[in-house]
């Protein structure tokens, strides 16, 4: 199992094999005695106490029963399954293509009040225009050798932007680093597309959208993309997966990264000077 990058997935996952190791030595049992009744390798059983492979809910519901604990089993195969969710692989949520990913995301944005996003790469999902998600979801789709779905795909990342962005009371802070508005996504047809559609996204009431300047001094180094949805979860993507973070301390984290970020950057006047000039540049 790859080390997570949250340690809020790490703790949960740590947690659960420490509750393992607790049953087995409350049963009076050796790692031998268990991993002999349940028909394992003790080896087995050391990865499971030690956090090192994850147990699946035949383990857990084979391990406490060899060790007459079966009413905790339920809540412990919750637990893992809570563990397993924070760090998604997304070749495990592509392996259909990459329309039922953007589908799954509807629920959080439909309870979601106030969006927090940062973006250091792309222009965020809920303000991509159609012509530049074909690009990007069609880049991924090759990348990671998806079934292509492209086409459904864009059509479920529009509705499901345009429920939240134009109706609703959800409000959006977005901010973009300079880059985001020179890197090509697309040909320079669909950049000057996207980037106009910035401009006039931002006089809508339900988004904040802000440009760190390529010269603004940092006080707050270049992250991964996060989204903040309201106080309670953060997620942040990776090349290979995403990470839910749900603990208190560290979606405070994402929190203050947000706040000393924004402080970086310009809005209003400003900000549509930076997009009318990443426009200028265009050929």
């Amino acid at each position: 199992m790859p080390a997570s990058p949250s340690s809020s997935v790490q703790a949960a996952r740590r947690a659960v094999a420490d509750r393992l190791r607790e049953i087995r030595r409350d049963a009076g049992l050796t790692s031998q005695t268990l991993a002999d009744r349940a028909g394992w390798y003790k080896s087995k059983v050391s990865r499971l106490e030690n956090a090192v492979t994850p147990p699946s809910d035949d383990d857990i519901r084979r391990w406490c029963a060899v060790c007459q604990a079966e009413d905790q089993a339920a809540d412990l195969v919750a637990a893992a399954r809570s563990a397993d969710s924070m760090y998604v692989e997304w070749r495990r949520v592509q392996r259909t293509g990459l329309r039922r990913l953007q589908e799954s995301y509807v629920s959080l944005y439909e309870r979601t009040r106030v969006f927090r996003t940062y973006c250091a790469n792309v222009v965020p999902g809920v303000l991509q225009t159609h012509e530049y998600a074909t690009a990007l979801l069609r880049s991924i789709s090759r990348f990671h050798e998806t079934p292509d779905d492209v086409a459904d795909a864009v059509e479920a990342r529009l509705a499901r932007s345009a429920r939240v962005v134009r109706q609703g009371n959800h409000r959006f802070a977005l901010l973009l680093e300079e880059s985001v508005l020179r890197h090509r996504v697309g040909d320079a047809e669909t950049m000057a597309g996207q980037l106009g559609y910035l401009l006039s996204a931002m006089a809508l009431p339900s988004v904040s959208l802000g440009v760190i300047p390529f010269s603004a001094e940092r006080r707050m180094w270049m992250l991964e993309t996060f989204t903040v949805y309201d106080e309670g979860q953060a997620e942040v993507e990776l090349l290979t997966a995403r990470v839910n973070v749900t603990a208190p301390t560290e979606v405070r984290q994402y929190l203050k990264a947000f706040g000393e970020l924004s402080r970086l950057a310009v809005h209003g006047a400003e900000a549509r000077g930076l997009i009318t000039s990443a426009v200028d540049t265009l050929e």
